[in-house]
């Protein structure tokens, strides 16, 4: 029985899915279609068109597991601790000043392996 169950909620999935397809397909010909028309009208009708296609969307199952997977990224990004200006300013000058300091040993390389080489090559 729960099989009958998850193949008619799959089917009806795929019949979602078709139907996003088909309003994305219609915002893409209309918007070409209409071209002579007002920007700000097509604007309006393909952000109608996408929040529909967006709202079945959601309706799926892979929709829904996207929507709390977002919405549970949220509730992390709360309990993340961010740095205080002062810290990323003193961040930010170490990674400056490494930078700076592995820059002069490159360019110390590359000069010292520029000299022999000219030294071998004549």
């Amino acid at each position: 029985m729960n099989d009958k169950v998850n193949n008619a909620e799959y089917k009806l999935d795929s019949l979602k899915w078709a139907v996003v397809a088909l309003l994305v397909g219609a915002g893409v010909y209309g918007n070409s279609y209409f071209a002579a028309e007002s920007m700000l009208y097509r604007v309006i009708g393909l952000l109608v068109l996408a929040g529909v296609a967006g709202w079945i969307a959601t309706q799926t199952s892979k929709g829904s597991a996207l929507v709390t997977l977002c919405m549970e990224a949220r509730t992390e990004i709360r309990k993340v601790v961010w740095p205080t200006r002062a810290e990323t300013t003193q961040t930010t000058m170490i990674v400056v000043v490494v930078v700076i300091i592995v820059a002069i040993i490159l360019w110390g390389l590359d000069t010292l392996l520029s000299w022999l080489i000219s030294l071998v090559i004549g």
